[in-house]
């Protein structure tokens, strides 16, 4: 028998569907969700964009997940991977834990926050004087299969970003402490956000990101007028703009739910997989993680799309921003980085030099 946890009173949040403009990065977003095994989406640019916005109403559109009652780390019910080695030990005692189900947690981390908040902290003098491994759970223990929001990540110190991003892909986080040492499942969709303008972060963490969308003002005045008046009727009559969109969340819902169910029979012909890698080595791209990304990112926006072959163009839309940041800066180089993973990709592909870059967005 499952029942819904109790739970705090939910701010209402801006509709995922309603939200005008910035496609492509609503779309990597999703496509995270789908395959939580991407490694998160890195989004740079201009201060009032709705990035935060965006990430919020994607939390709140997704469905409620089966959860173990009383768990402070979301755990799965059937899932070893996504389970507390507590409710492993229950269940291998014989006990059946009481099953509930919860929202998808949006953990939206400090800037100033400290190591001990992010992982947790064990209390040494609990431990050592009554043997019990006294463990407070910290940020990461809450966005176990949820999402993980870091503005200004660009900002954050590199030894906490180091932390998050491991943590994002083992899926574990352990807090070790005088000898003591606790692990628990932290498996997350990290999603990281920030100006250039404020700095950039280094390439070996920009690297672990699986994707990079950049973000950009509206300069269309008629489209932001459309924003500008979006915002405006939300915050007059909250409810009554949700119930205009309930249709559409409930129809983006079941699709997200459906890509999830398809997604392990999408099939990636081993040609293009080849030509994906050559892609990669001719861009001079270090390492194997943007090969690996690509693949998951062509089978998510495959399954997203109710297919289930990878075609040429699902991997052309998804190649730049699974590659773009993961390219050397050259200061001399006066080539935009996605035109760059453009023109590589048609030449290894045999396509005409592109015009243009439209068609390497995920934007079709």
């Amino acid at each position: 028998m499952t029942a819904t946890l109790p739970t705090a009173p939910r701010r209402t949040v801006f509709p995922f569907t309603a939200i005008v403009g910035q496609e492509e990065m609503k779309l990597a977003l999703l496509l995270n969700v789908i395959d939580p095994k991407l490694g998160g989406v890195m989004i740079m640019g201009d201060r009032g964009t709705g990035k935060s916005t965006t990430i919020r109403a994607l939390a709140d559109l997704l469905p409620e997940i089966e959860v173990v009652a009383e768990d402070p780390y979301n755990s799965h019910p059937s899932d070893p991977e996504l389970m507390s080695n507590e409710v492993r030990d229950r269940i291998a005692r014989g006990e059946t834990p009481a099953i509930g189900r919860a929202k998808v947690q949006m953990v939206d981390l400090p800037l100033g926050a400290t190591e001990d908040r992010v992982c947790g902290t064990i209390d040494i003098e609990k431990a050592l004087s009554e043997g019990v491994k006294a463990f407070e759970p910290g940020l990461l223990a809450k966005a176990n299969r949820g999402i993980l929001y870091v503005d200004e990540v660009n900002l954050l110190d590199d030894h906490l970003v180091d932390v998050l991003l491991d943590s994002a892909a083992s899926g574990w986080n352990t807090v070790e402490r005088e000898g003591v040492s606790i692990r628990h499942p932290a498996r997350f969709v990290l999603v990281g956000s920030g100006n250039p303008e404020e700095g950039e972060l280094r390439p070996q963490l920009l690297d672990r990101f699986g994707m990079s969308v950049e973000v950009r003002t509206v300069k269309d005045p008629e489209l932001r007028v459309q924003v500008v008046e979006q915002r405006s009727t939300f915050d007059q009559n909250p409810q009554s703009f949700l119930d205009r969109y309930a249709g559409e969340q409930d129809s983006l819902q079941a699709r997200i739910v459906a890509a999830q169910t398809l997604l392990p029979t999408v099939e990636l012909d081993y040609d293009l997989r080849v030509k994906i890698s050559e892609v990669c080595s001719e861009l001079d791209i270090d390492g194997l993680r943007g090969d690996i990304v690509t693949n998951r990112a062509a089978k998510a926006l495959t399954a997203f799309e109710g297919r289930s072959e990878v075609t040429l163009e699902d991997i052309q839309r998804i190649v730049a921003p699974c590659l773009r940041h993961r390219l050397r800066k050259d200061p001399l180089e006066s080539v935009d980085s996605g035109a760059k993973v453009a023109k590589v990709f048609c030449r290894v592909f045999g396509l005409p030099e592109p015009t243009d870059t439209s068609a390497f967005s995920l934007v079709s």
